[in-house]
């Protein structure tokens, strides 16, 4: 159900209204008409605060979005004082920014770069070659249940079905040649 048409240019408390009588539906018209208002304002505040274009677009769209969600649910009790509802938003939003900003750099401070502490891992060419030596040596039955559960993506049920096996044996199976694998990867045991 669409909710009556609000004829622009209104004032907040109207728009505010058409948004929220408008629930379940959307008024695409009051919400853009609303968008157009406010976004400028959001917008200055961002840079104001945060000086940075990139971040006060961000804090314009995450704003604008928090209002008209709470607009569509009638969460407002004052439609007048939209305009303050808008700057308290902005007001927590970037004090939580700022939060995150100053627990991220303490965090860097105490414990240093994640992408520091990290060495790249030799190359592994083998593996593959590996591995698909181990797969060949398990039963073809191990092999069915493997392919269909990881390559075909498929559950227990599906296999099972298709293999003329129970579920549970199903996953028996599948556990016990996960297994065989891993030993034969690790080099713990060389024929599954």
């Amino acid at each position: 159900m669409q909710a009556p048409r609000v004829d622009l240019p209104v004032d907040d408390a109207t728009l505010v209204r058409a948004i929220g009588n408008a629930a379940p539906g959307v008024d695409s018209n009051a919400e853009s008409e609303l968008y157009r208002r406010l976004a400028p304002r959001v917008r200055l505040y961002g840079l104001r605060h945060l000086r940075d274009p990139q971040a006060a677009a961000d804090l314009m769209q995450q704003v604008l979005l928090m209002t008209i969600e709470k607009l569509r649910t009638s969460k407002l009790r004052e439609p007048d004082k939209l305009a303050s509802f808008v700057l308290g938003m902005c007001r927590m939003v970037v004090l939580d920014l700022r939060r995150g900003a100053a627990r991220r750099d303490k965090l860097l401070r105490t414990y240093g770069r994640f992408e520091d502490s990290i060495e790249p891992d030799e190359p592994k060419g083998l593996e593959g070659e590996k591995l698909s030596r181990c797969i060949g040596r398990l039963s073809e039955r191990e092999r069915s249940v493997l392919v269909l559960s990881f390559f075909a993506d498929r559950s227990a049920e599906e296999v099972g079905r298709e293999l003329g096996l129970t579920s549970e044996n199903t996953r028996v199976i599948r556990h016990r040649a996960l297994q065989r694998l891993r030993e034969c990867m690790s080099g713990t045991r060389d024929a599954p």
